[in-house]
């Protein structure tokens, strides 16, 4: 018989997971809080400075992938708003990915608290060998491949030499997954004196990755954030929006690309 926890058990525990996102970190406060913790954890109260579109990227994430049912990686879980976001959606169970050690924490609190099929992998991925509990119906991979020689990976890698590792972790997923979520930032590591395109341009991003991929996956969508009265969406590339928008700032200028495995 499953253990219930006390009012008074229950309260530590979303005192301790308001701890623990509130932690200091270069990551810190990288992602909202999941819906379901909104009311709970008053996101005011947690320092969260700048948006990162989250729900504008679920948002177009749904638009194209049915997650009812599916089994989902999340790489890079962080405080885990898509590993939740994907539950909501209806996938039937997500398997996070999470090095720092108070994110994961926090992901493993709030999927016991509130008993969401979440499991927690505590550790950075490798990009070798296989993963607990593959294949998986859709991974997404938001923002962790420029962190190679960072985060994961050789230390002593030059620029030229991270491009290829980004495209030789990417195309690593393609027999373990029918589909991918692919997002990273311009700047190696996020240090903008170590750009990973000459011109910063969206436009360099997308022929990297249709040049480095095209064995391995199909591209179903690339989605491009757009501003219409203050408001955010993320619409179809087109000729209109494929040029970078400097007002927009770095991370709205980072299309968000959805694969299909032509291995899976």
């Amino acid at each position: 018989m499953e253990q219930t926890l006390t009012d008074i058990e229950t309260r530590e525990r979303i005192e301790r997971m308001k701890a623990l996102y509130g932690k200091t970190t270069k990551h810190s406060h990288y992602q909202i809080m999941p819906d379901f913790l909104a009311e709970l954890v008053d996101p005011s109260t947690l320092n969260k400075k700048h948006s990162r579109f989250e729900k504008e990227r679920m948002a177009y994430f749904t638009r194209h992938l049915d997650f009812g049912g599916k089994k989902v990686l999340d790489v890079g879980a962080n405080t885990g708003f898509f590993s939740f976001g994907s539950v909501s959606a209806g996938a039937s169970k997500v398997v996070a990915v999470e090095g720092n050690a108070e994110h994961a924490e926090f992901l493993r609190t709030a999927a016991q608290l509130f008993h969401k099929p979440v499991e927690l992998v505590e550790g950075y991925l490798d990009f070798k060998g296989e993963i607990p509990g593959s294949p998986f119906d859709i991974v997404l991979l938001l923002n962790v491949l420029h962190h190679v020689g960072d985060d994961f990976g050789d230390r002593t890698i030059t620029i030229a030499a991270a491009k290829q590792a980004i495209i030789d972790n990417l195309n690593y997923f393609a027999d373990k997954t029918r589909y991918l979520v692919l997002q990273i930032g311009f700047s190696w590591k996020t240090n903008y004196d170590l750009p990973l395109f000459e011109q910063g341009t969206k436009a360099e991003m997308i022929a990297m990755f249709r040049e480095g991929i095209k064995d391995h996956w199909e591209e179903v969508a690339i989605g491009i954030p757009e501003v219409s009265d203050g408001v955010t969406q993320y619409h179809e590339l087109s000729g209109d929006n494929v040029a970078r928008i400097d007002a927009l700032g770095e991370f709205r200028n980072r299309p968000v690309f959805i694969l299909r495995s032509k291995l899976a």
